[in-house]
């Protein structure tokens, strides 16, 4: 809906903006008190206009993250992220290893006269310049037909399904989060196995076979810019690196960027996240250039408060522990895992990493400086004061404390398991 913004620092006003905003999220929307929202910032002909928020890159498409949260009701949680730093933590320390991550400002939040708390101002992934910075795909031949692309493994609930119905529908709309469609996206010809499919594609919703395949999302060009032309090349090109994959030979390297594999991989399962992989997972391909890994997203569900994979194992190793998900981690990860090349890279990434950027002093800073700077602040005592919860306070400290503990221990697991790779 359109809507005004007004961005105030200490009380005053430093930007006015024409914006059009929207609900975001899928399962978040549904189980989450505290809604998170995107918006697009326009011109004044009622276009979409770049423009820079709290210093960040210009541009037009931007996102308020908020926590996920429940005070009322019968559920198995209150909050996925009590401290309210997972994916600021994540992405910071996604930027430092050398990938692009969201940027992304602390800000509280009033709609329409109603304080909902602490959230994160954040850059939207996308292809543009200063986020994902591939060419366009624009022909369908030669060079232009190569890049750059972007796709996503996820739920399908995030491309138009749904669309024109009222808003009460996207309460309990489930089975669009599984509603898979040759329109919006391709499945591989593997399992999670790596064995070929022999079952149909585009089932029913939660069909009894879905846990064994992996649907790629067209992500940009958005599904309607595709050519069959285009479509035909990804689905060809993530084929290639499968079947290469697949082969045991190492030839798989000729498809795809390792280091960007292997910085993902590091991320990750530092942060415990418990969709990677699986969901919410991008991949980018720039013109003429192999398959990258990336960019890390959506890391509110990790950091030792997920219950499926032990802390003492790698996240990649899901399937091993939870039977027929919805969404499994695909046959690659477990090929990683054992590969001598990518054990190599891995260990002299972290290596690399553990010197500077994932340091103990580094990783243990940015979480203290975040926390700190929302406690003098009173900004989390805000948040906590709107989101009260249904039994219970909520104790910060205590919640940075365990933030804390985890990444020390994980750090430490990390360097025992990787020191033998």
């Amino acid at each position: 809906v359109p809507a005004e913004m007004r961005i105030e620092i200490d009380g005053t006003t430093v930007l006015r903006q024409e914006i059009g905003i929207e609900y975001r999220g899928s399962t978040s929307y549904r189980v989450s008190d505290k809604k998170s929202f995107g918006f697009e910032t326009y011109g004044p002909t009622g276009a979409p206009q770049d423009v820079h928020l709290l210093g960040m890159p210009a541009d037009n498409d931007w996102i308020l993250m908020g926590d996920v949260y429940r005070t009322t009701g019968t559920s198995e949680f209150t909050s996925f992220d009590p401290s309210l730093l997972h994916h600021f933590v994540g992405y910071e320390l996604a930027r430092g290893m050398g990938m692009y991550a969201p940027r992304s400002r602390w800000v509280e939040v009033e709609l329409n006269g109603e304080y909902l708390g602490v959230y994160q101002l954040m850059e939207k992934i996308k292809a543009a310049t200063f986020r994902v910075e591939i060419s366009e795909a624009n022909a369908d031949e030669g060079d232009g037909l190569t890049g750059g692309y972007i796709l996503k493994i996820d739920k399908s609930a995030g491309s138009e399904m749904g669309s024109g119905q009222p808003l009460s529908y996207y309460d309990s709309n489930w089975g669009d989060d599984a509603k898979y469609t040759a329109s919006i996206g391709f499945r591989s010809p593997y399992d999670i196995f790596g064995d070929s499919l022999d079952v149909a594609p585009f089932g029913p919703p939660y069909h009894p076979d879905q846990y064994l395949e992996t649907y790629f999302l067209y992500e940009h060009p958005a599904a309607q810019d595709l050519t069959y032309g285009k479509r035909t090349y990804l689905k060809n090109s993530l084929e290639e690196f499968e079947s290469a994959l697949r082969a045991g030979n190492g030839q798989y390297t000729n498809y795809i960027d390792l280091e960007s594999f292997v910085n993902y991989f590091l991320l990750n399962e530092l942060a415990g996240n418990i969709d990677a992989y699986r969901l919410s997972t991008f991949l980018y391909k720039p013109r003429k250039g192999p398959w990258h890994m990336g960019p890390v997203w959506d890391l509110n569900i990790g950091y030792g408060r997920q219950n499926r994979v032990p802390t003492n194992d790698w996240i990649a190793r899901y399937n091993q522990y939870v039977s027929q998900d919805a969404w499994m981690v695909p046959f690659w990860w477990e090929v990683f895992l054992s590969d001598e090349q990518f054990r190599s890279a891995a260990k002299a990434q972290w290596k690399k990493h553990r010197g500077g950027a994932l340091s103990d002093e580094t990783v243990l800073k940015t979480v203290s400086d975040a926390a700190a700077y929302l406690t003098t602040t009173g900004g989390y005592e805000r948040n906590y004061d709107r989101w009260k919860p249904s039994q219970g306070e909520v104790d910060y400290k205590e919640a940075v404390e365990f933030l804390t503990d985890y990444l020390r221990a994980r750090l430490l697991w990390m360097d025992q398991e990787l020191e033998q790779w």
